[in-house]
């Protein structure tokens, strides 16, 4: 196999690492906040469910709950609800990486929510304004420079934890890297992805920074 094959392997199972990593996020974000808001909520059903819910995604390896979502079904109810094929696959990893994420982030807005001091609250409510007013208004923006560095932190970690998804067949960069070590002998293209991973992250590492420094003039 020629080098410039080899590269184009490594190039589309980089193209899918990005792809998952870009979908997870997308689902993962928006996801998380209902949840934060039920388990830091005034319903006590509503706690214990997402507080249950949480510890156990929090509590197990992505790796088994990938095999268990992907696996899961066909073996409970003997029929395939993924589809067949990659796409099949890549639907299964991207409910596990986006139900998995969605708790860390979860976790990390309700920290946030609850770090800010009650008298904003009543100073909103003095001034007239609704709930939603003062969460979006007052509380939201605080909210969002609190939690960029515990946010930045997983959002880095999930750029390599992507490689995960190799377990369920998924053509990511690492599972070529590992082909090749396998079929041809050859370490470089393994080499290669160490290189993706850290210019990926370095390149997220810089753009939070400067994220942080925007909004530095909430003091």
């Amino acid at each position: 196999m020629s080098i410039q094959d080899i590269i184009a392997q490594l190039g589309q199972g980089m193209l899918t690492s990005v792809l998952i990593y870009a979908l997870t996020l997308i689902g993962a974000v928006p996801l998380a906040l209902p949840l934060a808001l039920a388990r830091g909520g005034k319903s006590k059903i509503a706690r214990l469910l997402t507080g249950a819910y949480i510890s156990f995604m929090r509590g197990t390896p992505l790796m088994l709950q990938l095999i268990i979502i992907y696996y899961g079904p066909g073996l409970l109810l003997q029929t395939n609800i993924w589809g067949t094929g990659s796409n099949g696959r890549m639907i299964a990893t991207l409910v596990a990486f986006i139900i998995n994420y969605a708790c860390y982030f979860s976790e990390i807005y309700r920290g946030g929510i609850e770090s800010i001091p009650k008298g904003q609250f009543e100073a909103g409510q003095v001034l007239g304004m609704t709930k939603k007013q003062i969460f979006f208004k007052v509380v939201l923006l605080q909210v969002v420079k609190r939690i960029v560095p515990p946010i930045s932190n997983e959002v880095i970690t999930l750029v390599k934890d992507t490689s995960l998804s190799r377990i369920i067949a998924i053509q990511e960069i690492i599972y070529f890297g590992e082909r090749f070590i396998k079929n041809g002998g050859l370490l470089w293209p393994l080499l290669f992805t160490g290189v993706f991973y850290l210019a990926f992250s370095g390149i997220l590492t810089l753009i939070f920074g400067r994220i942080e420094k925007k909004l530095a003039y909430f003091k």
